[in-house]
């Protein structure tokens, strides 16, 4: 099992910028999400990369706005967010997953939570209008 780690979250006003950080305990796993879930709404992926192609998937209301990416040195995935929305408001979420997935850049829905085993505890990001 890994074992995740998320910071970065916190209050800011629209327009502004966070970065989630993500250390995980090893890095036996073949991909990493951010996933976030506002009061009342699924549980929906915002990001994923691969470990092994470095293939990367954004959900299409972030797409232009947040960048994600890793430092296998430190066993740490980002989540940069620019340009944020009140809409953004949310607790996001890290998650890894310990089998092999395809390339994100195929068409099949990959970054969706019930593909990913372990998850973090969630950090907070709320955008003020």
């Amino acid at each position: 099992q890994v074992q995740l780690v998320e910071s970065g979250g916190g209050l800011v006003q629209s327009g502004g910028s966070l970065r989630l950080n993500c250390t995980a305990s090893t890095s036996n796993y073949f991909a990493a999400g951010w996933f976030r879930q506002a009061p009342g709404k699924e549980r929906e992926g915002v990001s994923c990369i691969s470990m092994h192609d470095s293939s990367t998937y954004y959900a299409d209301s972030v797409k232009g706005r947040f960048t994600i990416s890793r430092d296998n040195s430190k066993m740490t995935v980002y989540l940069q967010m620019n340009s944020l929305k009140p809409e953004d408001t949310a607790v996001y979420y890290c998650a890894t997953v310990r089998t092999p997935v395809p390339p994100f850049t195929t068409p099949i829905p990959i970054c969706t939570p019930h593909v990913f085993d372990d998850w973090g505890q969630g950090t907070q990001v709320t955008v003020s209008s």
